[in-house]
């Protein structure tokens, strides 16, 4: 097998849905944005050998259907020779294309490989315009459809994780995301959105231009107080409230890999390389705790004990589900979401994989880090896993 080498990471500011300044930004020219701007980080990339774009998406339908990976690729002005394709892993599609285009390369099948995630959660609603569910699946197992609220109220019961300590871990998310602003960690991997709208004062249509450059979910306002106040949603007597789960976004990102051969040839700086992927299964009404079961079988599959882990990405679908996981695998929490979490940051979805991956190689490189982990819970009840090693220490 050859190796693949990822030489270029980016993401998009996060917008809050559905009414942030993202709200009226399709997922394809999101996703469009990440793509051009990672290519221009390497800019002796020839964009002929590009082989196939690969774009995660949780639900791929509507203004982000129609095989959103290939029309991201025309939106990007490739050549038509490019290909696409669209992933679905729910909150781990991201991950999943940028592991599909890694298996790619290092099977000899290609190359060149762009892959990402893109979600626009204002433009399309948690669950799709129409869901249908299976009517068997329905009468037999009716918890393979029960919300995401629902199942991380199902695992603060089990793991018996309480209201304040949730609250605690939110807290903090938004603390560090503000932080991380604050200090631009996030300036090398951030790519900033152009918006252009037409807003009507007194009857009058106004062309307004702007540019979204930084996150709009993380709040320096927050505190315990106001965090302890808010009521639960999910359950009654329950402790999951808005303020301790993930916020809806809209966002993308993407991921360019080559193999040696390419990297040699256009003389190309490779910034990580991915070393294992996996998934696995759990009961869907607990879906949180999927990186439980992910985790391990990653480190297993790469050779390393989790002590040799240096930095962490672990997507905060909800306080009561990361606390979960980080108790039951024993991490070190001072490594984990270093720069805030998806309780801060957002979750734009099938965007969310490719987020972590890029948040994640850019602090690993930062701070000489050689392995790192990006793990996430996934809807239906799932866990994936991805470990990375840093070339630029």
């Amino acid at each position: 097998m050859q190796e693949a080498y990822i030489v270029s990471s980016v993401r998009t500011a996060i917008g809050k849905a559905p009414r942030g300044k993202l709200r009226n930004m399709r997922s394809d020219d999101l996703g469009a944005i990440a793509l051009k701007t990672a290519l221009e980080k390497v800019p002796d990339l020839d964009v002929n050998q590009i082989e196939d774009v690969i774009f995660g998406c949780a639900f791929p339908e509507a203004e982000q259907g129609m095989n959103l990976g290939r029309v991201i690729a025309e939106r990007s002005g490739l050549p038509d020779s490019v290909a696409g394709a669209t992933v679905n892993r729910f909150c781990a599609s991201g991950l999943q294309a940028i592991a599909m285009a890694h298996q790619a390369i290092i099977t000899g099948q290609a190359d060149v490989m762009v892959a990402g995630g893109a979600e626009s959660m204002s433009l399309i609603p948690m669950g799709g315009h129409d869901m249908l569910p299976n009517p068997t699946l329905v009468a037999e197992m009716p918890q393979l459809y029960c919300t995401m609220g629902a199942t991380a109220e199902t695992v603060t019961q089990q793991y018996d994780i309480s209201r304040a300590d949730q609250d605690a871990f939110a807290l903090r998310s938004h603390q560090r995301a503000i932080q991380a602003i604050q200090s631009g960690r996030f300036n090398d991997e951030l790519v900033p959105v152009p918006i252009r709208e037409t807003l009507y004062a007194d009857g009058k249509p106004q062309v307004v231009e702007s540019i979204v450059k930084t996150d709009e979910g993380p709040r320096s306002d927050t505190n315990l107080e106001a965090l302890s106040k808010l009521p639960a949603v999910f359950r009654v007597g329950g402790s999951v409230t808005a303020g301790n789960s993930s916020q809806m976004s809209d966002g993308a990102a993407a991921t360019i890999l080559v193999s040696e051969t390419k990297l040699k040839e256009f003389n190309l700086q490779p910034l990580a390389r991915m070393l294992g992927f996996a998934v696995a299964g759990v009961p869907p009404e607990i879906m949180g705790i999927g990186p439980v079961v992910a985790v391990p079988k990653v480190l297993q599959q790469v050779g390393l004990r989790l002590e040799e882990i240096g930095l962490i990405e672990l997507n905060e679908a909800f306080a009561a589900q990361s606390l979960a996981v980080i108790r039951k695998l024993g991490l070190n929490e001072e490594i984990v979401n270093v720069n805030g979490g998806a309780i801060a940051l957002g979750h734009p979805l099938g965007c969310t994989g490719a987020r972590v991956t890029a948040t994640l190689l850019h602090e690993m490189k930062r701070r000489g880090i050689r392995y790192g982990l990006a793990t996430m819970c996934v809807g239906g009840g799932m866990g994936a896993a991805a470990v990375f090693e840093n070339l630029m220490r």
